[in-house]
């Protein structure tokens, strides 16, 4: 390509020879160096007057260092005249930091966002962004790529049987991203969610009795209504003033729709529809009751699966739990259904000033940060069937390995999965957390791209990691850009 210079920053010199050799170009020339005392130094040995220069950075394990040569690289390219400077960043770094997690916490990614502008770049191009508003950080165009396409080729070409998979989300944060390979594959998704066990010290049941058997009125209505029971006591009512209720049942049935429908309410219109001087209503309560207990089906029960975890990995229902003191040893141990039920008309939900729920990074690092506590258990639930199949557990990025391994465990001990593949754009893999997959034995393989670089070393020594590569995608991009054409077909998924 005429007028375009490619440069390559110290945290992915092989991507950027990649995407270079793609092209049929050759990296420009850039002296990167650090003083004694850890200042960052950049010489660009190249003209770049009037010239569509492209940066290539990404995250990586120095990851301030490599903020800082962007940085530089942008500047010293703007300074010298360049046409326009697009940063390539197929990690963003701090992009986990994209919202206040507390009161007196920082944007960090908008912070990041405004050092690129204020260096001088005119566009952005990444890949996978970890929460897709930090677009609206940028006052430049970001072109946010997607590995999606790439990931499903390869399922296609490498997985055998793939079409009878399953494809799971770790946690409920990454469910729009598993929905979407699901809907591009045609296959069925399911969901792995995780819950710090909770109300160890109160009896289960004695709360779900007290529950049941109260009637859930305003205080005035109640003691209205047992003032005049008691002034009625005298006298009897007449006949046609009684009126009946139906006996309250708190098991729920489904009809043939899915729908729930509680008993008392199915036995109540039974027992408006009978004649009453003909029929006693107990009796067609009964009959009721009876034709629902022969018509129930637990199919959808079935594919709601919970399991113990405790420290990370699945334990038996018999395991004793690390929570309970000496003293909670004699009492018998409570249903985790029943406890978590029961918890929940008294503990709020945990909501934060910072959001809700539903944001993908506090629903898996504040997971991984809390299996590593030794006296927490967790409950964690498996919602669809993936029984004797393939699972595709699919995240934006692998940094640690505690819910990798507990939903890898959840699947195959309990849902009884046939295999497991654990897939991710960035590979960042922080700390042990490529050799704690590779040990565990419920993972077969391990899948990321190259947008974030991995030790040569690591990599040789796990044999189930397999890197895809991006640099044909991001040439595309570059070259797209370059000369002013769309992006759209990026996106789309081609048929082998």
């Amino acid at each position: 390509m005429r007028n375009t210079l490619i440069f390559a920053g110290n945290s992915c010199p092989a991507l950027t020879g990649q995407i270079c050799e793609n092209l049929g170009m050759t990296p420009a020339k850039a002296e990167l160096t650090q003083f004694s005392n850890g200042e960052t130094s950049v010489r660009i040995l190249t003209s770049v007057r009037e010239k569509d220069v492209f940066v290539v950075q990404s995250g990586s394990p120095r990851i301030n260092d490599s903020i800082m040569e962007l940085l530089i690289m942008i500047s010293a390219c703007k300074g010298g005249s360049a046409n326009k400077v697009t940063a390539v960043l197929p990690y963003f770094p701090y992009s986990r930091q994209s919202k206040k997690k507390s009161p007196r916490g920082a944007i960090t990614a908008r912070m990041l966002a405004n050092l690129l502008g204020v260096a001088g770049v005119k566009h952005v191009v990444t890949v996978d962004l970890h929460a897709s508003q930090m677009q609206g950080f940028f006052r430049c165009p970001v072109d946010n790529l997607h590995a999606e396409p790439i990931i499903a080729k390869w399922i296609k070409r490498n997985v055998p049987n793939w079409r009878e998979a399953v494809v799971v989300s770790k946690n409920p944060g990454g469910t729009k991203r598993v929905t979407s390979l699901a809907d591009a594959l045609k296959l069925n998704f399911g969901l792995v969610t995780t819950d710090r066990r909770r109300g160890t010290n109160m009896t289960g049941s004695m709360i779900m009795n007290q529950l049941d058997g109260l009637e859930r009125r305003p205080i005035s209505e109640s003691l209205a209504q047992s003032d005049s029971q008691q002034a009625a006591s005298d006298k009897p009512a007449p006949p046609r003033a009684r009126a009946r209720t139906p006996v309250r049942n708190a098991r729920i049935v489904t009809d043939s729709q899915g729908s729930p429908i509680r008993t008392s309410d199915l036995s109540s219109s039974a027992t408006n529809l009978a004649d009453p001087s003909t029929e006693d209503p107990s009796t067609t309560r009964r009959k009721s009751s009876a034709q629902l207990d022969s018509d129930y089906d637990d199919r959808r029960a079935q594919e709601v699966i919970h399991g113990r975890l405790i420290q990370g990995h699945i334990v038996e229902d018999d395991f004793p739990s690390p929570a309970r003191s000496t003293a909670a040893n004699s009492v018998h141990e409570d249903d985790p259904m029943t406890m978590s039920h029961a918890s929940s008309f008294f503990a709020p939900d945990r909501q934060s000033l910072a959001g809700g729920a539903n944001n993908n990074e506090s629903s898996s690092d504040e997971e991984d940060n809390a299996f590593e506590d030794p006296k927490a258990e967790h409950m964690i639930t498996l919602v669809g069937d993936v029984k004797n199949r393939t699972v595709f557990i699919v995240d934006d990025m692998i940094d640690k390995p505690g819910s990798w391994i507990a939903a890898a465990e959840t699947v195959v001990k309990r849902g009884m999965a046939k295999k497991v593949y654990c897939i991710a754009t960035h590979g960042v893999f922080g700390g042990d957390c490529l050799e704690q997959l590779q040990a565990c034995e419920c993972i077969d393989t391990i899948v990321v791209t190259n947008s974030f670089p991995i030790n040569e070393e690591r990599v040789k020594n796990s044999s189930k990691l397999v890197i895809l590569d991006l640099s044909f995608l991001l040439a595309e991009a570059i070259r797209r850009n370059h000369y002013g054409e769309s992006i759209s077909p990026l996106f789309q998924h081609i048929g082998d």
